[in-house]
């Protein structure tokens, strides 16, 4: 299951939960128009790809809101819903 964090410009932000095994590092999941890519919460492209626009405004967005990530990011991995987080204004 992979519940959405984020919506904003056309880029949908989700979270996977129990998703601690593959990458190891706290990480969302970014789709936009016919990319996807796996982003760690500190910003690095982990998997896939986005075009740089877009991989520039997941960072940013995912800057102002570390904290809310790693929350999310810590009840997902325990199977616990985490909530929405704003999105980039």
């Amino acid at each position: 299951m992979m519940p959405e964090l984020c919506r904003f410009y056309n880029i949908v932000i989700k979270m996977i939960y129990m998703d601690d095994g593959q990458h190891n590092k706290p990480h969302f999941h970014v789709m936009y128009a016919e990319y996807e890519a796996s982003v760690g919460i500190d910003g690095e492209l982990l998997a896939g790809s986005l075009p740089v626009k877009q991989l520039k405004l997941v960072q940013a967005w995912a800057a102002i809101h570390e904290d809310e990530l790693y929350a999310a990011w810590n009840n997902a991995v325990r199977g616990i819903p985490f909530g929405k987080i704003a999105p980039l204004q």
